[in-house]
């Protein structure tokens, strides 16, 4: 399934759900998705940062007034630590606008319940 974004560059769910296999071992999304290092990502779209309730965040991401949407991902995944320092998040980022897009493709996808839109 291909979208646009708004952005113009296409969306490739199927891509973005293989990029998602980076994230898999910190993170879960679905219907049974459950925090680990990371915080499970259902309704990871409009979402504040660092609003799952019982997830222990780093205080760089409380902090922030970010609200997760293409811009935002887009601007953390090219550079978790520099847009949140002194985050907990080791992941180094993901340099490729199309492989964020693709997974943002993805992510969005998902209801704050976990089923698929």
């Amino acid at each position: 399934m291909i979208t646009m974004s708004s952005g113009a560059m296409a969306q490739d769910i199927q891509r973005g759900e293989r990029a998602f296999g980076k994230c898999v071992a910190c993170h879960s999304i679905g219907p049974a998705a459950q925090d680990k290092i990371g915080p499970q990502l259902n309704g990871l779209d409009g979402r504040r940062a660092g609003s799952v309730a019982g997830f222990s965040y780093s205080e760089s991401v409380k902090r922030a007034d970010v609200v997760w949407t293409d811009e935002s991902f887009r601007d953390f995944l090219k550079n978790p630590a520099g847009r949140f320092p002194g985050t907990k998040m080791t992941f180094s980022g993901i340099k490729s606008d199309q492989e964020i897009s693709d997974l943002w493709a993805y992510l969005k996808r998902f209801t704050a319940e976990g089923t698929a839109k």
